[in-house]
């Protein structure tokens, strides 16, 4: 018994890391309780064990009475008397010596199952005080197998779970892959706690990023804002505490370096950084990119902005399955409503006006006058090219406003145009209809 016992300690001990002393205690209580439940039920021992040579001793407590009504608990007087060196009085408790052999295979098997019990129990204690600091982090672990769509991975000394909702339509196991995932939590199951992993959550790329960017981990760069879409696209929105250092550069990496990682890690799920912004519309510029969004509305109120863009940006500014318009809502904080840019043919005289307009602005030339010239063709200032006097008159001007026009046409051109000099006085022919 003793070599049986201290086999067990040693072992405990070393390849299981529970303590000598727990492991004493945890025995002596199986016995004392097998005892309360054995062939003499409701007997009281005391057990020891000795932790060096694991010998184990046990006496049972006896009340000293007058008359024995219960034997598993009561002696007489006379018979304490005898097995004792003092002179025992009613009511005593006496220790008497026992055997442990005699409580039979039945105590035996409930000590044997006490141990596992608390090995077991050991173990679930071991596991959680060994993660529990961890939940947040990164952890690495090898594919052991699947059940039931679920990824147990070992991550060494425990054994976690990756379910089905938390990784990718993208992530494809194999027994033996070696991965990272974020610990996501520990739950408490019946069986013991259980650790969660995940790769979809939105804080595994965070944390991916904060370990390959070094000014994120000293501070100088942080991430102002994270959406994600698991397995298709991820938007990040960063910022820098030192106007020195661009947040964007930094997280991207000498040629893509940096984001390069995280891209394989993530199995070519594209992920876009872009530079943080407080005001939603600046960073509505910034993450719908490389759509270009024009005409922005902002209603403050209810957090919604309203914009347009071109026929052919409109793919691209909502994304596959709605996603990039999704992500980018997600990241400002904002609701987008997004229209296509509609572009209105000019009428026939809305050109005019701008012609009329155009022409006002020469100096020379007011809105009457223009008003005369535009109908005739002359739109604008190059609509003068080669043009004299005499080519307006024919055209229906007025002599004398033919001369001002091309003056004021000649100075708003830097030269001077040679004029007729019978031209003020040539007869004005009639304007042809139309």
């Amino acid at each position: 018994m003793s070599n049986e016992i201290l086999s067990v300690l040693n072992y405990m001990e070393k390849e299981k890391g529970i303590s000598r002393a727990d492991m004493i205690e945890t025995i002596k209580s199986n016995i004392e309780h097998a005892a309360e439940r054995g062939i003499n039920a409701g007997q009281k021992l005391e057990v020891s064990i000795d932790s060096k040579t694991g010998k184990l001793s046990a006496v049972v407590l006896l009340t000293v009475v007058d008359s024995v009504s219960d034997s598993t608990r009561e002696i007489h007087i006379a018979e304490a008397g005898r097995l004792s060196r003092t002179t025992p009085k009613i009511g005593d408790i006496m220790r008497k010596e026992f055997n442990p052999a005699e409580l039979g295979r039945i105590a035996a098997q409930a000590t044997r199952q006490g141990i596992m019990q608390r090995v077991r129990q050991f173990e679930k204690d071991r596991i959680f005080d060994e993660f529990k600091d961890q939940v947040g982090s990164i952890v690495a672990g090898v594919v052991r197998r699947r059940e039931r769509g679920d990824v147990i991975i070992d991550l060494g000394k425990a054994e976690a779970t990756l379910p089905a909702r938390e990784h990718s339509s993208r992530d494809d196991f194999a027994t033996g892959d070696r991965v990272r995932c974020l610990l996501l939590a520990i739950e408490a199951r019946s069986g013991g706690p259980e650790i969660i992993l995940s790769r979809s959550n939105p804080a595994f790329v965070q944390k991916m990023l904060e370990n390959e960017v070094s000014e994120i981990g000293d501070g100088t760069v942080f991430i102002a804002a994270l959406a994600r879409e698991p397995g298709f696209r991820t938007k990040i929105a960063v910022d820098s505490r030192d106007p020195k250092v661009d947040p964007v550069g930094a997280c991207v990496g000498p040629k893509g370096t940096r984001v390069r990682t995280i891209v394989k890690e993530l199995n070519e799920e594209k992920v876009d950084i872009v530079r943080w912004h407080n005001d939603p519309v600046q960073m509505l510029h910034e993450a719908i990119k490389p759509a270009v969004a024009r005409n922005v509305l902002r209603d403050d109120e209810n957090r919604r902005l309203t914009f347009e863009v071109s026929e052919s940006d409109l793919a691209i500014a909502i994304g596959r399955r709605g996603q990039n318009a999704k992500l980018t809502s997600r990241l400002i904080g904002w609701r987008l409503d997004i229209r296509k840019e509609v572009r209105h043919a000019m009428t026939l005289e809305k050109k005019k006006e701008r012609a009329v307009s155009g022409l006002s602005n020469i100096p020379g030339i007011d809105g009457v006058l223009a008003e005369k010239l535009v109908p005739k063709g002359f739109t604008s200032l190059e609509a003068f090219e080669d043009v004299t006097a005499e080519d307006l008159v024919d055209v229906g001007i007025e002599a004398a406003e033919a001369v001002r026009v091309i003056e004021a046409v000649t100075e708003a051109r830097g030269r001077v145009a040679p004029l007729s000099p019978d031209a003020a006085e040539r007869p004005v022919p009639p304007t042809p209809a139309g």
